[in-house]
């Protein structure tokens, strides 16, 4: 089943009306990383925690897609701590996304995105460990 609305999580703010295809940094020398392409997830909570482990003053972090891992969206810090206040949570239409093999919640499109909606999220709201 197609989800109607992927997440994206960044702590950039938007500059322009539309989300640009980019090679994902954590996976520079990953050779599966072949294009660029706008990251999207169904899971929403998810697209935050990527939005704060990949923020400015984080410099090592991980997510844990392992079959065993009961909730996709904890993130852990294990080197830095986020210097900013918000994140930016982008509401991402489906129709030009598609799924990234091994990885049930992830989507990429490898074609520009112009947001739904835009949230701005603090990120003191969030547990943090």
């Amino acid at each position: 089943m197609k989800p109607k609305i992927l997440y994206h999580g960044s702590s950039k703010k938007l500059i322009g009306e539309k989300l640009i295809p980019k090679k994902s940094q954590d996976l520079e020398k990953n050779p599966n990383n072949l294009y660029k392409g706008i990251y999207a997830t169904d899971i929403k909570d998810l697209a935050i925690t990527m939005g704060i482990i990949c923020n400015e003053g984080v410099n090592s972090s991980s997510l844990n897609f392992s079959k065993y891992n009961k909730d996709l969206s904890k993130g852990i810090i294990y080197e830095g701590w986020p210097k900013q206040k918000f994140i930016y949570l982008y509401y991402l239409p489906y129709k030009t996304f598609k799924r990234t093999g091994k990885i049930k919640h992830q989507f990429v499109s490898s074609t520009s995105v112009k947001p739904i909606k835009i949230e701005k999220i603090e990120i003191k709201d969030y547990r943090l460990s």
